[in-house]
């Protein structure tokens, strides 16, 4: 038996009344404002049902476009003219001053953009020719230009993104989000991730992990080519009704176990066997692109049977659209260090935001034109910058590439209740740090679960002693950006 299980198991009445530090009418006070102070709890033998947040929410659900390496931020969103002025010039020393670098030392030049920016939408948003079709969408976006971050490799800065720490074990945003809600479509898991490029994310399967929240809440990784969710399909010569006849024996075993012990991973192992069961006939067809119309498939630039980003990103509209409240997408090939000619910043660059570029943009039309944007919020990114100065292993050579930046980079927003067609905070004239509205990793965090109707400091859960929440000990909403 199970130690602490056993303790609680015998205690009296006498006891809890005794114990209970303010008495049974605090529990009836809290039991009448229920979910309007805390939110909903999840029950144990319905994890996933549908729960309120702690307000009324702006957004339902997310769609997060991870770009894996992390893009070159000031040659897509952060138009720096001065720079461009001084490439080629020294770095001057009071911006190299006590800072480390993944591969730079020494005296590095200046690298202004070689792209093109343009001022794009009603709202001026400066964007560069890199990604065109995203200037066609530029009153949808918010860009936030001075994020920063602590962090300055890939693994950490990235489970510091997507877990609030920059080290292994804790619940990904996605898992905080189907913790707090559940999910609309009992029959679809709440948290799907799709992997373009056939690369894992830098912090591997934590990224999108349940840390120690109950397993139930972790993501469920689908493909677009292949079987959507590997082990899913049952064993050649097991048809359904044995399936059933299988998982209910199951369901009864684990019933007495948890009779017995009391453990709550016991009644997630049973939702996750019932949820494995109904996604057998749901995530098929839901996953099955040929549905879409020709046309649909040409502005995404999708093709039916193929692993692509394109793919990924059709598929996110087709998942919330049928109540999937979270979706994260991971897309590697993004970091451009300039050691071969598919990270340089000029032609490499321009190959790679084709993968993206047009996808991205025909996600947000998409939802536009289902009346889904307003309430799905999309967030697209890296887990850093990139240095306004040349990568030093190459900077001797004809690629021209960056090394990771940490203190200054940007990020784009778009759809539930983000205001469109603005550019929020500012980096100084050379792109080294923020000088105006600075948001850091849990600012973001904590905006995100605000726009889903949730009070990032009372989204808890206890382990080890302690309440943790997805934001650690930090984080304020950006209200600057909110619609």
């Amino acid at each position: 038996m199970i130690p602490h299980i056993e303790r609680l198991q015998r205690l009296t009445r006498r006891h809890f009344l005794g114990k209970t530090a303010h008495g049974v009418g605090s529990l009836a006070l809290s039991s009448l404002l229920g979910r309007a102070l805390a939110g909903a709890v999840p029950s144990p033998t319905e994890p996933m049902a549908v729960r309120a947040p702690h307000f009324a929410a702006r957004a339902k659900r997310v769609i997060y476009l991870h770009l894996t390496g992390s893009p070159p931020h000031l040659d897509l969103f952060d138009y720096k003219p001065e720079l461009v002025k001084r490439t080629g010039q020294d770095c001057p020393d009071a911006f190299l001053k006590g800072k480390r670098f993944a591969f730079t030392s020494g005296v590095p030049k200046l690298l202004g953009t070689p792209r093109t920016f343009a001022r794009c939408g009603a709202g001026g948003v400066w964007l560069s020719d890199a990604i065109p079709h995203l200037q066609t969408v530029a009153d949808e976006l918010c860009v936030i230009r001075s994020m920063t971050t602590d962090q300055f490799n890939h693994a950490p800065a990235e489970l510091l993104v997507y877990t609030g720490s920059p080290r292994p074990g804790r619940p990904s945003i996605g898992s905080w989000v189907t913790y707090g809600l559940g999910t609309e479509n009992q029959n679809l898991p709440g948290f799907v991730v799709l992997i373009s490029s056939g690369v894992q994310p830098n912090g591997g399967k934590n990224s999108y992990g349940n840390g120690f929240l109950p397993s139930i809440y972790q993501g469920v990784q689908c493909r677009s080519k292949g079987d959507p969710v590997l082990y899913a399909t049952d064993p050649e010569g097991l048809d359904r009704d044995v399936r059933r006849m299988s998982l209910d024996t199951l369901r009864d075993l684990n019933e007495i176990q948890s009779q017995e012990l009391g453990h709550p991973e016991t009644q997630t192992r049973i939702a996750q066997y019932e949820l494995a069961f109904r996604m057998q006939m749901s995530v098929p067809e839901i996953m099955d692109i040929h549905r879409e119309s020709p046309r649909t498939l040409e502005d995404y630039g999708a093709k039916p049977g193929e692993s692509s980003f394109a793919n990924n990103c059709l598929l996110a509209r087709r998942l919330v659209e049928q109540g999937v409240r979270y979706v994260q997408l991971f897309d590697w090939g993004w970091d451009f260090h300039g050691t071969g000619p598919s990270e340089d910043i000029r032609d490499g660059l321009t190959r790679k935001c084709a993968t993206m570029d047009r996808p991205v943009a025909a996600l947000i039309r998409d939802l536009r034109q289902r009346g889904l944007l307003d309430d799905t919020l999309i967030v697209l990114g890296g887990e850093f910058g990139r240095t306004p100065f040349r990568e030093g292993r190459t900077a001797a050579g004809n690629v021209l590439g960056r090394d990771h930046y940490p203190d200054c980079y940007s990020m784009m927003v778009a759809g539930g209740g983000i205001r469109g067609g603005t550019m929020y905070g500012e980096s100084d004239e050379l792109g080294f740090s923020a000088v105006r509205d600075k948001v850091t990793v849990h600012d973001l965090q904590a905006t995100l679960l605000h726009q889903l109707g949730f009070n990032h400091e009372r989204l808890t859960y206890r382990f080890q002693g302690r309440d943790y929440r997805l934001t650690d000990v930090e984080g304020e909403v950006i209200r600057g950006i909110l619609a």
